[in-house]
């Protein structure tokens, strides 16, 4: 199928960025384990998971992107149930956004987390209906479905790890301020 086979490389390409993504995402997660809990999986639900759920979809249509198909068709047919599985589960990351209440969302947290995901699952969906009268137009829409799926989870996780760094840096962990009131003064001073 040649109007898959001019797509390799992008997909290739992309399919690379987003599996060192995701296991980027998870060395992250265990650096910040390592911190003191704070006891809200509600709002990881919300806020991070969809980072990994989207990065595994653009590895997932990369893969599948990039197998040697004989026909077009099937492959619209994923795509098409992606995008209607990324429907969604948009509509389930709004309601868990908005039955946490660790945090309050702004309006950068609807589009990044709802909103664009949305768009971009709807992309995926609506490919699937132009392949057979267009069928380089829906590729360049499953294209910019994949990369806008990309460049959203790469904002999300890292929206996620500058609140972690930046607005939890000023406190004092609950279990370090404890364990040290329970050590003698003379350790208190040799750390």
């Amino acid at each position: 199928m040649s109007e898959l086979a001019e797509w390799n490389s992008f997909y290739v390409i992309t399919g690379s960025a987003a599996g060192a993504l995701i296991g980027l995402q998870f060395v992250v997660m265990g650096l910040i384990a390592n911190r003191p809990q704070i006891r809200a999986p509600e709002a990881g639900a919300a806020f991070a998971t969809p980072s990994v759920v989207h990065f595994g979809v653009v590895l997932l249509l990369s893969a599948v992107a990039s197998a040697p198909w004989h026909a077009i068709s099937a492959v619209t047919m994923f795509w098409g149930l992606v995008g209607l599985g990324g429907i969604v589960y948009a509509v389930v990351v709004t309601r868990r956004m908005r039955r946490q209440n660790f945090y309050q969302p702004v309006f950068e947290d609807w589009l990044f987390h709802v909103l664009l995901p949305f768009a971009a699952y709807a992309m995926l969906a609506g490919s699937a209906y132009v392949t057979d009268v267009h069928a380089r137009l829906a590729l360049f829409v499953v294209g910019g479905a994949t990369l806008l799926l990309l460049f959203v989870g790469i904002h999300n996780a890292w929206d996620a790890v500058t609140y972690h760094v930046f607005s939890r840096a000023g406190e004092q962990p609950e279990a370090v301020s404890a364990s040290r009131d329970d050590q003698p003064r003379a350790e208190q001073q040799d750390n």
